[in-house]
């Protein structure tokens, strides 16, 4: 039902607005004796009552002041008079919700004395809408008994197929090996193929059935073409294994018949690192062979993989294809650029164990010669017996020795360099020169260089590390502590590093090392200038290029 209509002149009291006692019939009349009604909770109590006279000013309003909107557009509101709700109010009571009375009620601040409402509110009631209730959807679980049961059960069935598979893998292997033959063109051609025949039989489709005739034996041909087996014997060469990155590198490829009757032409093909080398052969008769020459790009550091070599046996569509590996897989190192350096000389001084160097030293540990005695010599060095038959003093001379073990920490994180990758190059090539030039000098080397390590190894097996090496993000610290444990008796520690990485990070990587260790820190920076400094008990190096490290070197920044 909707509201009966009333005139828009009609008055509405104050106790109309703040709703009807329980006891007031809904269809009261609205011109009632003028009464003083009751304050409303949400209004403040009046110090002094005010005169009757002004009350019943006051009680009564304009209902066309109030703009009542309609049902449909407002659909929380009520009458005012307390009656049943209808309209809008109907179908919230049938969902169920609720509304708070506070916010059903006009409120008397919002009225003027001379029943207008207030220019806050413009003209409309401060009723707020209700929230809709929020629906939380429990989440599906599944018993426990039921997850242990099924797991229970895929380890019994695992247990008890594996067996099985094994016993038949010589049956169902060649199947699965012979499926893998086709490729996903050749599927599409037999799948077709089917489709139309069946098509053709179930409608009588002349067409599809040579569509069908067509696509099933350009399959068979297919197949029958890939069965053939040769009987070859292919050798690889690489020459030579380990190059440095620029040098040239050749291999080289042998095919032999050893069948008993000519072979058809063949096509082989050889991975080289990411590409693929195709050689076609021509027909070969029995024990004929034929050689291939291929060049391997060199331009990059790394580790090339040449191998295996393959006979492809197939159509020429690409339809069925056997691949047949015949070969090893072969390595090609390729080291990074290094450059010629002086004895690095660097080490714990005189020690019993250490190596010899050319420095002459009044130290008695390794004797060199005789010369004259000097004022200010060692009278106990002099060699009295020596002396007595030359008729003068003679002295003994000694030569210094050195406990040297260099360890070498390289930093392989891109984004502490300026120029990234080919920065992170420069600095493997630096750390390669004195690992090198360490080796060299008979001295212990360790090396860690990312992920790869390596210790107290020749020259090409060191340089064979720094090719393993990848470009990518290095934890420091952990580097420096593995060369720690590597090198437990270290002498000098090097860490190699870009100019993004923070002195204090630096500085907490080398103090991994022994205190008697000399450190130092070898920044690489094209925009910096060369140079030897201290700072913070290190000795940082700063090279721009790989011809630099000679330069800082030759001042003995690691004696």
């Amino acid at each position: 039902m909707s509201d009966p209509v009333e005139p828009d002149e009609a008055t509405v009291r104050r106790s109309d607005l703040s709703g009807p006692p329980p006891s007031a019939s809904p269809a009261a009349p609205t011109q009632a004796a003028p009464t003083q009604a009751a304050p409303s909770p949400a209004s403040p109590t009046p110090a002094s009552p005010a005169p009757p006279a002004l009350v019943e000013e006051e009680a009564t309003v304009s209902r066309s002041s109030l703009k009542v909107r309609p049902a449909q557009d407002q659909p929380s509101r009520r009458r005012a008079s307390g009656a049943t709700a209808t309209g809008g109010s109907r179908w919230r009571s049938l969902l169920g919700l609720r509304q708070s009375d506070d916010t059903q009620e006009v409120r008397r601040n919002d009225l003027r004395k001379d029943g207008q409402p207030s220019p806050s509110t413009g003209g409309r009631s401060t009723r707020l809408r209700p929230e809709l209730p929020t629906i939380t959807l429990p989440r599906v679980q599944i018993p426990a008994a039921i997850t242990q049961t099924g797991a229970r059960l895929v380890d019994l069935t695992g247990e008890r197929i594996k067996p099985l598979a094994e016993r038949s893998a010589p049956v169902w292997r060649p199947v699965a090996r012979a499926l893998g033959w086709v490729s996903p063109l050749g599927w599409t051609v037999l799948v077709l193929g089917l489709v139309s025949w069946w098509f053709a039989g179930r409608y009588g489709w002349t067409e599809l059935a040579m569509i069908a005739a067509a696509c099933l034996v350009l399959f068979l041909a297919c197949v029958a073409l890939a069965i053939g087996h040769a009987k070859v014997e292919i050798r690889t060469d690489v020459d030579p294994t380990r190059v440095v990155v620029g040098e040239p590198a050749t291999g080289r490829i042998e095919v032999r018949n050893l069948s008993g009757r000519g072979m058809l032409p063949l096509l082989v093909e050889l991975p080289v690192g990411r590409s693929a080398a195709r050689f076609t052969l021509p027909s070969l008769g029995s024990g004929k062979s034929h050689e291939e020459l291929f060049v391997v790009p060199t331009e990059r550091r790394g580790v090339i993989q040449v191998g295996p070599a393959t006979t492809v046996h197939g159509d020429p569509l690409g339809l069925v294809r056997r691949t047949m590996e015949w070969t090893e897989r072969t390595e090609l190192f390729v080291h990074p650029l290094t450059t010629s350096l002086e004895p690095l000389g660097a080490g714990l001084l005189r020690d019993l164990e250490g190596q010899v160097t050319p420095d002459l030293s009044m130290s008695d540990l390794a004797f060199h010669a005789l010369r004259e005695y000097q004022p200010g010599d060692d009278r106990r060095y002099i060699h009295w017996r020596s002396s007595a038959k030359h008729d003068r003093l003679l002295v003994r001379q000694f030569l210094d020795t050195r406990r040297s073990h260099l360890a070498v920490v390289v930093d392989t994180t891109p984004e502490v360099y300026t120029g990234e990758d080919a920065a992170v190059e420069l600095a493997i090539s630096c750390a390669a020169s004195l690992a090198v030039r360490s080796i060299l000098d008979e001295q212990d080397t360790t090396v860690v260089v990312g992920d790869q390590q390596i210790s107290r190894a020749t020259a090409p097996l060191t340089l064979d590390t720094f090719a393993r090496a990848a470009v990518g993000p290095t934890d420091v610290f952990g580097s420096a502590s593995d060369g720690a444990a590597l090198a437990p008796d270290a002498s000098v520690a090097i860490l190699v590093t870009g100019s993004h990485r923070p002195f204090i990070q630096v500085q907490r990587a080398l103090a991994q090392f022994e205190v008697e260790v000399i450190k130092v820190a070898l920044v690489i920076d094209p925009d910096a200038q060369v140079g030897v400094r201290h700072a913070g008990g290190l000795t940082i190096l700063t090279v721009r290029e790989l011809g630099d490290l000679r330069r800082v070197l030759f001042s003995g920044a690691l004696a």
